[in-house]
């Protein structure tokens, strides 16, 4: 009896406090009209809560099945905190479901080998779930294909991820020049390997003609890398001497959104009908939480998951505990979307 009045006691504890939290944060909670996300309808009448516990249906994407419609997108490699962000990031990947896209492997592709461990997490992976590798389009003009088909063997991996980067290499000190368009180089991936490719963009996106052409080539995926998110030519600017900062300032504003490229994408799949080779898309870039995720993934009108890269990277230069929960919220909140808000 002491118990069930104990319980009762911090029960009845527990709701004034309640209540009075209500009172004390009432005016903070007002919201402004004008802060209203617009892009959903919020039907708070037609479904019941998720079911936190139930087993989501597996999705099949890139070669394998998730159990939920995220990536990770490719972030670093190559340098001392890489092993350590990308073990978290695997683990992460394998207790949640999620696919994982390596950061550039140019430095396993160079033969320096003490870089091994920051790439080699198909055992954290796991078996089931999509593991790409990841190297940039300058590498591939001129490669021996065999030896990136050895790379992406060697990690285990479920295919390889080209990035496509030529803002970025003008931007960089240091940078390559391509010396033929990059869709030519993507082109003799398709023809002179059977790696399943996955294409993407650092940060400022595809224009509608560089996605016609990619969707006309037999690509595992699309990934927008839009502008909006971490934007790489930027970044490079940054390191760059001030004089250069100033007057290139301007081609870090140049790209195209998410929102751009999903109405694109949809657009062509019309136009290019029985030629378009391509049915899986990675939306990033600007992807700045769930309700950005599910909505972008709804409105595409295929296959698509959505990723992230310096959303996770925040979480995952510490404590994995911390990651973790960053991951369980943007899940509980992806899965609150879906249940609650129709897209208009």
């Amino acid at each position: 009896m002491e118990s069930e009045s104990n319980t009762r006691d911090e029960t009845s504890e527990r709701s004034e406090m309640r209540k009075k939290d209500h009172i004390e944060m009432a005016f903070q909670s007002r919201q402004d009209l004008n802060a209203i996300d617009r892009r959903f309808y919020y039907e708070p009448m037609l479904t019941a809560h998720p079911d936190e516990s139930a087993v989501e249906k597996s999705i099949p994407f890139a070669g394998k099945e998730l159990k939920v419609p995220i990536w990770v997108s490719s972030m670093t490699g190559g340098t001392e905190k890489a092993e350590a962000i990308n073990r978290n990031l695997a683990m992460a990947c394998a207790e949640f479901g999620m696919g994982f896209g390596l950061g550039s492997c140019r430095s396993l592709l160079e033969g320096k080998t003490h870089r091994w461990k920051d790439f080699d997490f198909r055992s954290v992976v796991g078996d089931k779930l999509p593991f790409y590798a990841n190297l940039g389009i300058a590498q591939l003009e001129r490669v021996n294909w065999s030896k990136v088909e050895d790379l992406v063997g060697n990690l285990k991996a479920d295919g390889l991820i080209v990035h496509v980067n030529p803002l970025q290499e003008a931007m960089q000190p240091e940078g390559d020049r391509f010396s033929v368009p990059p869709v030519e180089t993507i082109q003799s991936a398709v023809e002179n390997t059977s790696l399943r490719i996955i294409v993407k963009e650092v940060g400022q996106g595809f224009g509608k003609g560089s996605l016609k052409a990619l969707m006309k080539l037999s690509l595992q995926a699309i990934e927008f890398g839009a502008h909006g998110g971490t934007n790489f030519s930027k970044l490079e600017l940054l390191r760059s001497d001030e004089e250069k900062r100033n007057v290139f300032a301007p081609v870090a504003a140049v790209g195209h959104t998410a929102e751009e490229m999903v109405s694109w994408v949809n657009e062509l799949k019309g136009e290019l009908g029985s030629d378009c080779k391509v049915s899986e898309f990675i939306i990033s870039g600007g992807v700045k939480n769930f309700l950005d995720g599910y909505y972008f993934v709804e409105k595409l009108n295929f296959s698509a998951v959505y990723g992230q890269a310096s959303g996770f990277l925040k979480y995952a230069t510490g404590d994995y505990l911390r990651l973790k929960t960053h991951v369980e919220n943007q899940i509980r909140g992806y899965q609150l979307a879906k249940s609650y808000l129709r897209i208009k």
